[in-house]
């Protein structure tokens, strides 16, 4: 850019940077922001990562940042003239020489979901992920999670990925269950990750295998004499029948 600034005669100085977001953080933009470069105004020195949150991006979502063609991290400041281009998280490029803004992924994921998403929450288990809900925990308890056991917030509200203790969360787009774990393994690159059956779809804990006559008497008869195999959580002690991942009281 060749302005730097503009003036309001009865305010402080404007300042102008011109800013292009790639990828999946086009989401979060207004729509005439999305797939191009725009130019923003604001005043004083704020820092990038001020500036990116204040166009709708959750600083979460972003990995990447140059200025004028240098990779930066959050703290940088503006000045006014700049070129910025934020990324989304990078699985497959090697970006190792770039400032990383994010600790690596986490290559054995674990999740913390807010209040609203238990439907998904069991379908994480049911495909093999340590996923934690539960429906009345605060946004403070989902971020002591999410610090503490290093575990990737799921929300659809960007305002909890905001805080600057969160250092990995996702925001989902689709309201669906379904579709929003297809969303999640598709995002988060989890494919190759899936251990089916292997979760406790009600308290999370892990299962494992038991013969039916050791599950005895929580296995119907007519179910004994189907299968050998059941599992049981280590957790709770529910058992569930191999094959359906159905529980048994």
């Amino acid at each position: 850019m060749t302005d730097r600034t503009t003036r309001d005669p009865h305010g402080p100085i404007r300042r102008l940077a011109e800013f292009r977001f790639y990828a999946e953080l086009n989401d979060f933009l207004k729509a005439a922001q999305r797939g191009r470069a725009f130019t923003h105004t604001f005043a004083g020195n704020p820092s990038v990562k001020d500036t990116i949150e204040a166009l709708g991006v959750p600083h979460t979502e972003v990995d990447l940042i140059l200025v004028n063609g240098r990779s930066v991290g959050f703290g940088h400041r503006l000045e006014g003239g700049e070129r910025v281009a934020v990324y989304p998280m990078f699985e497959r490029l090697d970006v190792s020489r770039a400032t990383r803004l994010r600790p690596k992924p986490l290559r054995v994921p674990r999740f913390v979901l807010d209040v609203h998403l238990g439907t998904l929450a069991r379908y994480l288990r049911l495909v093999g992920f340590d996923a934690v809900w539960r429906n009345d925990l605060s946004d403070e308890e989902i971020i002591e999670s999410s610090v503490r056991e290093r575990r990737v917030i799921l929300t659809r509200d960007r305002g909890i990925l905001r805080n600057g203790r969160v250092t990995h969360g996702y925001r989902l787009r689709s309201t669906d269950p379904l579709e929003q774990l297809e969303e999640v393994i598709r995002a988060l690159q989890l494919g190759e990750q899936l251990e089916p059956f292997t979760r406790c779809l009600e308290c999370n804990g892990e299962i494992a295998p038991v013969t039916a006559k050791d599950a005895s008497p929580s296995v119907p008869e007519r179910v004994r004499a189907a299968t050998d195999e059941s599992h049981r959580c280590r957790e709770c002690g529910r058992v569930y029948r191999a094959g359906s991942h159905q529980r048994f009281p």
